[in-house]
């Protein structure tokens, strides 16, 4: 799947929508921590990592810029650490400048204001007034993966991001799950429909068969339940 189309596609789906595709075509789900959020809030960006492990200066970013291509995303990893900004509004616009579609940070930035200011879709764990205090030897391979969270991700993932955070996709898989996900959001679309028109999600989900067979079968499970009726609204 080429930028655009992944831009297209994702202009109608949710990271919520992804994540439970990826649950369902048995791929792991990978989503960044929770406090990782858009320093604009109703951001959104989808690109091809570019990784970038941080160790007290910025030359790593700008190497990074030297191998992107325009539409990836610029993945920080600070290892998450709280006691320092690792990312201003000068790398920011100079991402921008360099066709960049955004970038997300398993740490802090700084220059909030200005940032908001440039546009560019920026995702991060928050804020902080000071930059590194620090200059450590560059890890080997600071430009061949980074880690997010607990996930390891390289230039071979995709990374998308929205209200309901950061999530990382395969490459080679993203077509297929974002055709599952597109099927979710349909059937979750005509269930809120027929919610609004009066019908109970319980009704529609056929709840109390569920129990029923709860009932003869313990080990019947509710996603068993909707997989069987097919259901979508936990998968």
């Amino acid at each position: 799947m080429d930028h655009d189309e992944l831009v297209r596609r994702f202009a109608t789906l949710t990271t919520a929508h992804l994540a439970d595709a990826c649950l369902r075509a048995g791929v792991p789900v990978r989503c960044a921590p929770a406090p990782l959020r858009a320093v604009v809030p109703g951001s959104r960006l989808a690109g091809r990592v570019a990784p970038a492990r941080h160790a007290g200066s910025v030359d790593v970013f700008l190497e990074a810029l030297e191998r992107a291509e325009p539409g990836d995303v610029l993945v920080v990893d600070n290892g998450g650490r709280s006691d320092e900004s690792c990312v201003g509004d000068l790398v920011v616009l100079e991402a921008k400048a360099a066709g960049l579609a955004g970038i997300v940070i398993w740490g802090l930035h700084r220059d909030t204001a200005d940032i908001r200011v440039i546009g560019l879709p920026v995702f991060s764990a928050g804020s902080l007034a000071t930059g590194p205090l620090r200059l450590d030897a560059r890890a080997g391979g600071a430009l061949e993966s980074a880690m997010v969270g607990e996930w390891s991700v390289d230039r071979t993932d995709l990374v998308l991001a929205d209200a309901d955070g950061v999530l990382f996709l395969p490459a080679g898989e993203a077509a297929g799950i974002c055709a599952l996900a597109e099927t979710i959001r349909d059937t979750e679309r005509v269930q809120a429909e027929r919610i609004r028109a009066g019908v109970p999600l319980r009704e529609q989900l056929r709840f109390g068969e569920y129990l029923a067979r709860r009932g003869q079968d313990p080990s019947w499970t509710f996603r068993d339940h909707l997989r069987d009726i097919g259901g979508a609204i936990e998968e």
